[in-house]
């Protein structure tokens, strides 16, 4: 199953609020990493419907997702929801890497380095 069949037409009005309306460390994140094809020259997407899911951030040919988790993350029921969330992503062949909102807020150098080392890993994965 191609990255493209799993992509959801339905939520994709639902997918534009957000990219709209970025948390601070979701447009940092784009901004000073994701964007302009910065990882290795690999087109980042933000906001993208995925199956029944919105995804902050997806590179399509990796299958790499990338979440950027607020506060609310630590939540248990919110939490509970992530995991479940993550396994069914994963169950469609996805890899899926976490950050939190201060992470990316204060060492977003860390948060790159730990993105590059996930393409790197997944590009020798792909061949």
């Amino acid at each position: 199953m191609s990255a493209n069949s799993q992509y959801n037409k339905k939520l994709r009005r639902n997918a534009n609020q957000p990219r709209k309306s970025m948390t601070k460390a979701e447009a940092s994140l784009w901004k000073y990493v994701l964007s302009k094809r910065n990882i290795k020259g690999h087109q980042f997407r933000r906001q993208r419907p995925i199956n029944q899911f919105i995804v902050d951030f997806v590179c399509l040919p990796l299958k790499l997702i990338i979440e950027v988790d607020g506060i609310t993350h630590t939540y248990a029921e919110v939490a509970e929801n992530d995991t479940k969330r993550q396994q069914q992503l994963e169950s469609l062949g996805y890899f899926v890497i976490r950050f939190t909102d201060e992470e990316v807020l204060t060492a977003i150098d860390r948060v790159y380095q730990n993105i590059l080392a996930e393409v790197e890993r997944l590009e020798l994965e792909i061949g």
